[in-house]
Formats: structure tokens, sequence, C-alpha cells
């Protein structure tokens, strides 16, 4: 069994892929340059799984994992990894000790770190790139004053010393992943779902659907809305909801597919605690 991540290695989501991975007894993993390329080999069976970025509790959700499941791919969330997010700021060993011509990292994480990259680093140019471990491979195979803000494992494979350590602007900084595969996991398990739907464009359409989840006492975790890409005005909504009582859960979808012109149910799964 394979197992896709968004990668290089050192980074986030590959942190988050060996931890599902461990939980699962998979040691095969695979990293890819795109999240687009993750879910796409997953569909093309090229990888059983993978493992995407989904929320992060400072910056919010990533809308091209939400968009791609929702239009793109038909895929199924198996399971949730929430992973620590602990941001370091890191240069060559010789550079320690002098003040920054560039920074480098994922746009993510630069903007997770604003506030301590705007007190200490005012006038210092940050370059986003593709992932925090890119990030560090350029600064370690440059000959320039170049600091990167990456992970202690990416520190670790390019050689690179650590200046200063979590430096995110909140302590309290997680990242949701979500491991998805072509199986679809339904909704008579235990576990949270996640589902996407539209309605008319109407007064008091939502205040109805989302009443239908009060009536079944069933708990709204998540609600967020996307543009649905045809024309301007109309959208879809994103819902996280977790019930302990299967069949309430059941009969309330059922109802609430019905009352909606759109009904895309994206899986009933668990969640992994780093």
């Amino acid at each position: 069994m394979k197992i896709g991540y968004l990668g290089p290695e050192g980074t986030f989501s590959q942190m988050a892929a060996v931890k599902y991975a461990k939980n699962a007894g998979v040691c095969d993993i695979v990293p890819f340059s795109k999240i687009t390329d993750v879910l796409k080999a997953v569909e093309n069976g090229d990888v059983d799984e993978g493992v995407v970025p989904f929320e992060n509790s400072i910056e919010g959700t990533v809308n091209f994992t939400l968009d791609s499941l929702i239009f793109d791919v038909e895929l199924f969330i198996k399971a949730e990894i929430t992973v620590p997010i602990r941001h370091n700021l890191m240069t060559r060993a010789e550079c320690v000790g002098k003040y920054p011509e560039k920074i480098f990292s994922h746009p993510q994480s630069l903007a997770q770190c604003r506030k301590y990259l705007e007190e200490h680093y005012e006038n210092v140019e940050t370059i986003q790139v593709l992932s925090n471990s890119e990030a560090a491979k350029i600064v370690s195979e440059s000959d320039k004053n170049y600091f990167a803000v990456s992970t202690e494992s990416a520190a670790e494979i390019y050689g690179l010393s650590i200046v200063e350590k979590g430096i995110q602007d909140k302590s309290h900084n997680e990242t949701r992943f979500f491991a998805v595969s072509k199986q679809d996991t339904g909704i008579t398990r235990k576990g949270k779902t996640s589902l996407v739907f539209s309605i008319d464009h109407k007064p008091g359409e939502l205040y109805k659907a989302l009443d239908i989840l009060s009536i079944w006492d069933i708990n709204l975790t998540k609600i967020e809305s996307r543009p649905m890409k045809d024309h301007l005005g109309a959208y879809i909504f994103y819902i996280d909801l977790e019930c302990d009582n299967i069949n309430d859960r059941i009969d309330a979808l059922k109802m609430l597919e019905r009352k909606t012109n759109f009904f895309k149910l994206l899986g009933t799964y668990d969640i992994i605690k780093w």
C-alpha cells in the first residue's frame, strides 16, 4: 500500500503522512510536488491514499484542497490528522549572528509568522516558495545571508542551524490534514462527517437546511461557503458535523439531501491526534 503526500521531505505534510502511515501500519510514502498531483495520483490508482493539508488554526482553510475535493476529484476523507505547527528561523552555520538579506518560506508559514518577522526583520524581503523544505534547500545552497522559516526536520536534512525556535505568532497553532482515498467511507460509522451542499437563492433557505441538523441534535463544528464558479453570487456550503447517534445522523442527512439542489458527502472519518 502506498500513501502519497505533499512533499518534499522535511515538511509538515510529511510529518502528517508519517503519523498516518504508522497508524495504518504502512511504511511506503511517496512525495508529490503539488496538492493536485497527490489527489490525481489517488484517483488514478498510482497510490492507494493521499495526505493533503486542509485547514490551519491561524490562516484558515486551504481553499485549493477544498475546491478540489468539491469539484475536481471523486475522493473520500478517510482520516483527519492534526499536526502541531512549530516554525523555526534557520540559516547556514556561518550566517548565524548576521542580519538576513532575504527570508524564504511557504506563503502560509510567512503569514503565520507575520508579527514576528515584522518586529525583528521589518526591512527584510520575504520570498514565497512552494514549501518550507524548499526554502531550507535554497538557503543551504546559497552563499548569501539567506534565512528560512521551516521545520526542525528540514534543518537536519539540509544541515542548517536554527536561529530561533517557535516563531509563529500564536503558540496554539495546528493544521488539519486529510487522508483521502477512492473508498467511500459513508455515514454508517462513528466519527466526524464532512459534506457540501447548495440551496436555492431564497430568503431562509440556509436556515431551513441547518435547522434539520438542530432537530436531530447534531453538532455543527464548521461551516464555510465557496463560490460555485459558474456564475457570480452562487455558493456551495461545506460543513463538518459530529453526532454519536449514527441513526440520527443518517436520518438528518437524508432529509438534508432532499432539501438541497446539490449534495456531496465527503465521508465520515476518524481523527488522529499528534
